[in-house]
């Protein structure tokens, strides 16, 4: 009964539409023995965009696997016999040990190794690796405007998205300021063409062949237009450009050079330990 109540003012809780702030005692939803389940436990792990309807039965269900879960633990810890706990004990202590020694060699890692490579290096290691950069999905530059239907000024826009001129660009960041529901600007970077596409409602059969036949998109629906202005365009197949493909190129030089990095990194931290006296070695009597 102690469980259905708490879980009831959980829903409550991701109902509300507003109010006062929870006081402390309802960030715990529900209580078995000493192991308590916090409400914020549970929404970071409901979608956004997700129904209340929806909201309510999957907290429901996870409630209902934290109390499950906690009861066989709590009923596994007391019959456990003594041999088999610390076998689970010792198994528990080697995993936690692995797991701080990874994240730290892999924190490691990315402060050291990524601090030393130079720039050269990286263009060096591209220009002779270029097969490997190969791009798997178009690539463009350029500006994206999705402006409701019934914005005032579109005829304008339409006239200034198709110019790289500095007037017509402060003409559009003036008037998305106000109007648009995304101003993207990538003259300046790469991006991926399908994620630009993904907010476009149209539907490509040739992606490549569309790519070299247009260079400013105009589409509309009963809410919103569509205007896209590609200023470059690379094609699926083609080599990444270098600023690309930079956090790949680093990535790979760090794999490349992590283990001898790891193995210089135990041996100097060993040798440190034996010579300041942290690591003593027993000799027989």
């Amino acid at each position: 009964m102690r469980y259905c109540f708490i879980f009831i003012a959980f829903v409550s809780l991701l109902c509300s539409c507003g109010g006062t702030q929870p006081v402390e005692h309802t960030d715990v939803l529900v209580r078995v023995k000493e192991k308590n389940l916090e409400r914020e436990e549970i929404e970071t792990q409901i979608p956004h965009g997700v129904s209340s309807a929806d909201s309510l039965l999957l907290a429901e269900s996870l409630v209902k696997r934290w109390v499950k879960d906690a009861l066989i633990y709590d009923v596994a810890l007391r019959n456990l016999e003594g041999k088999e706990r610390k076998a689970v004990d010792k198994l528990v202590e080697e995993y936690r040990h692995s797991l701080i020694r990874y994240r730290y060699q892999e924190q490691l890692i990315k402060e050291r190794l990524s601090s030393e490579l130079q720039e050269s290096d990286k263009m060096k290691y591209y220009e002779e690796n270029k097969n490997k950069f190969i791009l798997d999905k178009a690539l463009i530059k350029g500006l994206f405007l999705k402006i409701p239907v019934d914005a005032p000024g579109i005829a304008d826009v339409k006239k200034w998205y198709k110019s790289t001129s500095e007037a017509s660009l402060e003409n559009i960041e003036k008037y998305c300021l106000q109007n648009a529901t995304i101003y993207d600007y990538f003259y300046d970077k790469w991006v991926d063409f399908d994620q630009v596409m993904g907010n476009i409602p149209i539907r490509l059969t040739n992606e490549d062949a569309f790519l070299k036949a247009n260079k400013h998109i105009e589409v509309s629906d009963s809410l919103y237009c569509y205007l896209l202005n590609i200023k470059e365009f690379l094609p699926k197949g083609d080599v990444a450009p270098f600023e690309y493909a930079s956090p790949q190129i680093i990535e790979m030089m760090i794999n490349l050079r992590k283990v001898d990095f790891l193995k210089e990194f135990e041996e100097e931290l060993y040798n440190d330990a034996v010579r300041s006296g942290d690591v003593k070695f027993q000799t027989e009597p």
